[in-house]
């Protein structure tokens, strides 16, 4: 349909084109696609209906009650096309060819990889209550910038450390206390994930006076990782 500056269609105009356009090719392929002559006499009955009722309407003769029919016509109209859609051009799927012929837009099934973080992250640590400590997480400053779906998240690494290290016992229990101080975000036994710029540690009332240490880095939506970014630490209150 040519369209000029002067003229857009409008909702039900492109509604009544594209059950014509349905009414055309069903013509030629309804017994392909096993969809039964009676939906498409009564698809080809419906448009037929609506478009009178929109002619109805807007002419000189039109009167609420004819807006009130054309509106019924047209929802009668839409539905059918959506169970006709719903029940034979959806299982199986139609070719793409198939789905331009009928005025939809076929699936992009290509994916664009996202690659992997190349930001370093680091967060600055506030003590907000006893035994609580949040991060403010952020890119290392001058750190280059990466694709949004690339920095999807932080993982967040992290362990305490008691005043001069850990015993043998605690080291090895299920809170993996720190022997010495990390020097790399490997080194530190727990790790969680977020989205959130903010996110708060709660630890046990036992751990106050003890050394928390963190490392942050990038993950994307596939969890690849980025840089690791520097280890920080404060002592929880």
């Amino acid at each position: 349909m040519a369209i000029n500056s002067d003229w857009l269609p409008t909702r039900r105009e492109i509604q009544l084109a594209m059950a014509k356009d349905w009414h055309e090719v069903l013509e030629r392929k309804a017994t392909i696609w096993n969809v039964p002559n009676g939906e498409v006499i009564v698809l080809n009955s419906l448009t037929n209906a609506a478009q009178a009722a929109l002619d109805t309407a807007r002419s000189s003769d039109r009167t609420p009650v004819s807006t009130a029919r054309c509106t019924v016509a047209f929802e009668s109209l839409v539905a059918k096309m959506r169970f006709i859609k719903s029940r034979y051009f959806l299982k199986p799927r139609l070719s793409d060819a198939d789905l331009i012929s009928l005025e939809f837009k076929p699936k992009d099934t290509v994916h664009t990889p996202v690659p992997p973080p190349t930001s370093q992250a680091e967060a600055d640590i506030s003590r907000p209550g006893v035994h609580l400590l949040e991060l403010c997480l952020r890119a290392i400053t001058g750190s280059p910038p990466d694709p949004h779906r690339s920095d999807y998240g932080f993982r967040v690494y992290y362990g305490v450390m008691p005043p001069g290290g850990a015993t043998v016992e605690t080291a090895t229990g299920v809170k993996r206390e720190l022997l010495k101080a990390p020097v790399s975000g490997e080194e530190l036994p727990h790790s969680r994930f977020t989205r959130r710029k903010k996110e708060r540690f709660d630890f046990a009332q036992e751990d106050s006076g003890k050394t928390a240490y963190f490392c942050v880095r990038y993950e994307n939506a596939q969890g690849e990782s980025g840089p690791w970014g520097p280890v920080f630490s404060s002592v929880v209150p």
